[in-house]
This record gives structure tokens, C-alpha cells and sequence, in this order.
């Protein structure tokens, strides 16, 4: 099939985050000038540079605050801090219930049965249940084309400051990323898991 994105794709649902996958997905603490936190997966979420180490994800929308941005948004943007906890298959349940729009001052970590860590150098917390956190300082927020003026689409981009990986997960010196076992978002309610891995070595140029 072929069809511009302008026009009715004549499917049951939007393909595009259908077969833009697998996507690592950013479960975002973030908290704001009051001390008030906030949890919420998004699963537009990768690594974008590797030194320094910086991060983005991506949101949508808008929520009930006075600015009409998402809280995650609206507190990294008063805070400039936020953490990124990997999301595991033992954390799916969890996740999802940190999915659910909550109104502002919920705490989706009660929410969801989890526990608050301390982070080391910024001030929100982290998930202590989470193999891998990224503590974050804001680097910059860019707006987005939107067909929608009331639901904009911003990107946060943030320098990995301090990162947290569990032992359990570290065998001779490398992370097992079966140990580890993230899951991704896939299209629709779709996720996957780690099941296989492969490697391959680069190759040199010229050819040998």
C-alpha cells in the first residue's frame, strides 16, 4: 500500500507506530519546585549522543495544569532536572499503571506499588525497582510541527549526568541485557521483550 500522511490511510489504526519498533521506552521521574513527583512512560525515548551522554523523549498533548502541558514537561521545565528509569518485563504491570492520566498531585508511585529511591545528583527520585536509571539535567525543549495547537508535540533533550545499573545485571564486565530483560513499545497495545541477541563485528574499510 502507499498513501500520504495528509490522507485517510484506510486502516483500522495509524500504522506509523506500528512499524517504528522497536522503541525503548523512558519512564520519566520528574517533580516540581514543590517537591511534588511525577512517574510516566513515553515510548518516543532513545539515546541521541554519546559524549557527553544525552537522552530525548518525546511528549504529546496536554494535561490539567494551567499551561496545559504534561506534567513531566512542566516540572522539568521548572526544575530543569528529571530521571529516566529503564522499563523491565517484572515492571510491565507497573508501567502501565503509571500510564493512566492521572490528575495533577496523584502519585503514580503509590499508584503503581513502587518504591522512591534517592538519586545521587539531581533531586528527584528514581525507581529503586529499576535495573538502569539516567539522572538527567535539562538540556533543551524544541517544539515540533503540530496539527493541533492545543496538543503540541515538544521534545526534551537531557545530559545523563549519573547513571544507575544494578549488579545483578553486570557479568564480566558487561551489561547482560538478558539479566536486565527491558521491554519495548511496539504499535497498537503491543509490547515486546529481549528474547534473542546476536552480535556482529564492524567491518574494516578498505575491505580485507
Amino acid at each position: 500500500m502507499f498513501y500520504r500522511t495528509e490522507d485517510d490511510h484506510g486502516l483500522k489504526h495509524n500504522p506509523f507506530n506500528a512499524v517504528v519498533v522497536p522503541r525503548p521506552i523512558g519512564w520519566i521521574t520528574s517533580q516540581d519546585a514543590g517537591g511534588a513527583v511525577n512517574l510516566a512512560p513515553y515510548s518516543f525515548f532513545n539515546g541521541v549522543a554519546y559524549d557527553p551522554p544525552q537522552v530525548m523523549y518525546s511528549s504529546t498533548g496536554a494535561s490539567d495544569r494551567v499551561d496545559g502541558l504534561k506534567d513531566s514537561l512542566t516540572n522539568i521545565r521548572e526544575t530543569g532536572e528529571f530521571a529516566v528509569n529503564i522499563v523491565t518485563w517484572d515492571l510491565r504491570e507497573a508501567m502501565n499503571q503509571s500510564a493512566a492520566s492521572a490528575p495533577h498531585g496523584v502519585d503514580e508511585y503509590e499508584l503503581a506499588g513502587l518504591t522512591k529511591a534517592a538519586c545521587e545528583v539531581i533531586a528527584c527520585p528514581r525507581v529503586a525497582e529499576s535495573p538502569v536509571t539516567f539522572e538527567c539535567k535539562l538540556v533543551d525543549i524544541v517544539d515540533l510541527m503540530t496539527n493541533d495547537e492545543t496538543l503540541p508535540n515538544r521534545v526534551v533533550f537531557g545530559h545523563v549526568v549519573a547513571i544507575h545499573i544494578a549488579d545483578e545485571v553486570i557479568v564480566d564486565g558487561l551489561v547482560d541485557i538478558t539479566k536486565m530483560a527491558p521491554i519495548s513499545r511496539l504499535g497498537y497495545r503491543d509490547y515486546g521483550r529481549v528474547g534473542d541477541v546476536f552480535s556482529m563485528t564492524r567491518p574494516n574499510w578498505p575491505p580485507q
